[in-house]
C-alpha cells in the first residue's frame, strides 16, 4: 500500500513510518522543513512538503495514496506558525490562552482532516486518526466504545470530524493514545513531570495518588497503527494501551527515586502552582482496557514497559 502519513517525523509518527517501511509498504510523509525531509528520505520514504495548515498538500498527499495515517497534532507553542500566533494572541481578550490556544487546536485539525477526508469520500480507502485516552470517562476501566467527558481537554473534535467521513465511503478510524507513549526521545507528559520535579526539587502527586494513567510502548502503538490501516473496520476506535491501570503515586516515587528529591502529596487546587499546563492532567483517573482492541486486530504488545523505560532509555539522562 502507498501510505500518506502527517506527523512523519514525530516521536510517534517516525516510528509508524518505519513499522510501514518494514513491512514493505510505501510511505509519502508530510515534512515543513529541509531538515524533516531529509530525515525522511534517508530512510526510504518520499515526502509532501507543508504543514497542516496547507489544505492542499494534505488533499495532495491523501488522493495519491492508498491509505492516511495522521499522526501530526500543535502539542505546544513552537509547533504554531506565525499566523496561528497572531491569532493565538488576538483570542487572548476572549476567554484567556488557554481557550484560545484550544481554539486555534480545534480549528487546525478539523480543517486538515476534513482536507484528507474529502480526497478519500467514495473509495473506502482508510483514514486513521489519532486521539488520546485521558479524557474519557474517569474513576473505571474505559473501553472503546466510551467517549469523552464534556468539559475535559480532549480530542472529541478530531474523532468527530474522522467519523463523519464513514457514511461518505472511507474506512475512518481512530487510534487513542496512552498518555504515556514512552521509548527513547520521549518528549511528553512523563519528560515534562520530570523536568517540573528538578525544577522544585520535589515529585508531586494529587491527594493519595491512587489515580490511574495507562502506558505503551512507542514501537507498540507504531505497530498498532499499521494494522488499523491495514485491516481496521469503518468507525472503529482503537486503544493504544498496554498497561491499563499505572497509579500516578507510582510515577511519582519513581522520579523522586530517580532525582533524590521527596514524593509528596499536594492538595487538587495546588496542582497549577508545581505542574503548570499539565495540571489538568496529572489527577485524572483514567484506568481503560484494549481488549476489543486486541481481539479485532490480534494486536499484541511486547515492547519494554514504562518503569523499563524510565530505567533504561535515557529519561535522567
Amino acid at each position: 500500500m502507498k501510505i500518506f502519513v502527517t506527523g512523519a517525523t514525530g516521536f510517534v509518527g517516525s516510528a509508524v513510518v518505519k513499522e510501514l517501511l518494514n513491512e514493505g509498504h510505501e510511505v509519502s510523509g508530510l515534512a515543513r522543513s529541509d531538515a524533516s525531509a531529509a530525515s525522511l528520505m534517508k530512510i526510504g520514504a518520499k515526502v509532501v512538503r507543508g504543514d497542516l495548515e496547507n489544505l492542499d498538500a494534505l488533499r495532495r498527499g491523501a488522493s495519491e495514496s492508498d491509505g492516511v495515517v495522521h499522526t501530526a497534532f500543535i502539542h505546544g507553542l513552537p509547533q504554531l506558525s506565525n499566523s496561528m500566533k497572531v491569532r493565538l494572541f488576538a483570542g487572548f481578550i476572549n476567554g484567556g490562552p488557554v481557550k484560545s490556544f484550544t481554539r486555534i487546536l480545534e480549528t487546525t485539525e478539523t480543517r486538515a482532516i476534513h482536507a484528507m477526508g474529502s480526497a478519500l469520500v467514495g473509495s473506502g480507502r482508510p483514514l486513521v486518526v489519532t486521539s488520546g485516552i485521558l479524557a474519557l470517562p474517569q474513576s473505571r476501566i474505559s473501553k472503546e466504545t466510551d467517549i469523552h467527558v464534556k468539559g475535559l481537554m480532549s480530542r472529541a473534535f478530531s474523532e468527530a470530524a474522522t467519523l463523519a467521513f464513514v457514511s461518505q465511503g472511507v474506512k475512518a478510524s481512530i487510534v487513542r493514545l496512552s498518555p504515556t507513549v514512552h521509548g527513547p526521545g520521549d518528549h511528553g507528559f512523563v519528560p515534562q513531570l520530570i523536568q517540573a520535579a528538578k525544577k522544585k526539587n520535589a515529585s508531586p502527586y494529587v491527594e493519595d495518588g491512587s489515580n490511574r494513567w495507562t502506558a505503551v510502548n512507542r514501537l507498540d502503538a507504531a505497530r498498532l497503527f499499521r494494522l488499523a490501516v491495514e485491516q481496521g473496520m469503518p468507525g472503529a476506535i482503537y486503544h493504544a494501551v498496554d498497561e491499563t491501570s499505572i497509579p500516578f503515586r507510582e510515577i511519582a516515587e519513581f522520579i523522586g527515586k530517580k532525582l533524590n528529591v521527596p514524593a509528596v502529596s499536594i492538595a487538587r487546587n495546588q496542582t497549577a502552582k508545581h505542574f503548570g499546563f499539565l495540571s489538568p492532567f496529572v489527577g485524572l483517573d483514567n484506568p481503560s482496557s484494549s481488549e476489543w482492541t486486541r481481539h479485532s486486530l490480534g494486536w499484541k504488545p511486547d515492547q519494554s514497559r514504562l518503569f523499563q523505560d524510565l530505567e533504561s532509555a535515557g529519561y535522567f539522562s
